[in-house]
């Protein structure tokens, strides 16, 4: 691996890391955190992008042809990605809200604890589940 196929692998991940750092104290300075959300998907985008272009750049660079993929296991990693993905923003938003409840529900009564996380780990349940589909969509590839 020369020094160019490096910087271009390395370049993505340092421009994500940046980004947050960089969100994470305008939010502190008193910025709008709707502002630094559009800026964080704006960045995001950018890197999707270089990633997009980065196979055709280090192909050209070293002159070796790119791999080809089929269309079908382009679909397969479109689809594990979109089930995890979507999974976790649904356990995400479920544990979001059952928590508090159930934080609010064993302050009042000690003894709800157990029916109460119950609810909270329900939610969890649901990430586990994207990601255990896309691990059987990645099985089958190949």
């Amino acid at each position: 691996m020369s020094v160019f196929d490096f910087f271009i692998m390395a370049l993505p991940v340092t421009f994500l890391i940046l980004s947050v750092l960089i969100a994470v104290k305008a939010v502190s300075h008193g910025k709008s955190r709707k502002r630094t959300v559009l800026v964080q998907l704006a960045s995001f985008a950018f890197v999707f992008a270089v990633c997009m272009v980065c196979p055709f750049a280090v192909s050209a660079a070293t002159g070796e042809p790119m791999p080809q993929a089929s269309g079908a296991d382009g679909m397969a990693f479109i689809g594990a990605a979109a089930s995890t993905g979507l999974s976790c923003i649904g356990g995400g938003i479920a544990v979001g809200g059952a928590a508090p409840a159930a934080i609010g529900a064993t302050s009042e009564d000690p003894k709800a604890f157990g029916k109460s996380i119950i609810f909270v780990a329900l939610g969890e349940g649901i990430a586990l589940y994207g990601m255990l589909i896309s691990i059987m969509i990645l099985s089958k590839i190949g």
